[in-house]
Order: structure tokens, then C-alpha cells, then sequence
């Protein structure tokens, strides 16, 4: 079964960092793109940033510069270290597993992140 597990999320003031995590079953892990989408209330879920099994790496252009998505593969693990944070990033973070990018087939159960000013 597939399971994709986040943790991570919370309350931090603008400008603080958050590190997100999601811990995924090895079946999925080892031959998808792992992605981070966000959905903000009343808004559409986006791409955040996404990773594939060989490295390269896609993100959003809103947080180009400020959030770094990176894979463990001895982990099973995907993060998203996000520093510099706005207001604006608060949202519901998801952790994704797909066959490409954009493409997604399982989802987390999604982590809260709110950013105060």
C-alpha cells in the first residue's frame, strides 16, 4: 500500500524557517517525481517544488531562491527546507508521488503552515 507521510508544519513568524518532511513507501519513492503543492484557502492547489528520482528539480517561481527541495533515497524521505517565509506561503502543504512532473497519482494527508506578520 502507499503511503505518503508529511510532518513538519506549524506557526512561524515572516521570515522564519520550516522544515517539512515526507516519508514515503519504497515502491513509490524509488521511481516517481516527488512533489510539494500548497493550497491556500479559496485558491487552487499549486506546485511548490518537485524533485525526480534522478535529482533535477523544478519550482514554483514564488519561492525560487527561498525553499529547496531535496530526497534522501536512504530514507525514503523528501523534504522541503523553506526559509525567508511571507504571509503569503500559508497554506496547506501536500506531499505528492507521480510518474512525471505535474503528474501526480498519490497525495499526503497534508501539513499545515501558517506564516504571521
Amino acid at each position: 500500500q502507499v503511503q505518503l507521510v508529511e510532518s513538519g508544519g506549524g506557526l512561524v513568524q515572516a521570515g522564519g524557517s520550516l522544515r517539512l518532511s515526507c516519508a514515503a513507501s519504497g515502491s513509490v519513492f524509488s521511481s516517481n517525481v516527488m512533489g510539494w503543492y500548497r493550497q491556500a484557502p479559496g485558491k487552487q492547489r499549486i506546485l511548490v517544488a518537485a524533485i525526480a528520482s534522478g535529482g533535477y528539480t523544478k519550482y514554483a517561481d514564488s519561492v525560487k531562491g527561498r525553499f529547496t527541495i531535496a530526497r534522501d533515497n536512504t530514507k525514503n524521505t523528501v523534504y522541503l527546507q523553506m526559509n525567508s517565509l511571507k504571509p503569503e506561503d500559508t497554506a496547506v502543504y501536500y506531499c505528492s508521488a507521480g510518474p512525471a512532473w505535474y503528474v501526480s497519482d498519490y497525495w499526503g494527508q497534508g501539513t499545515q503552515v501558517t506564516v504571521s506578520s
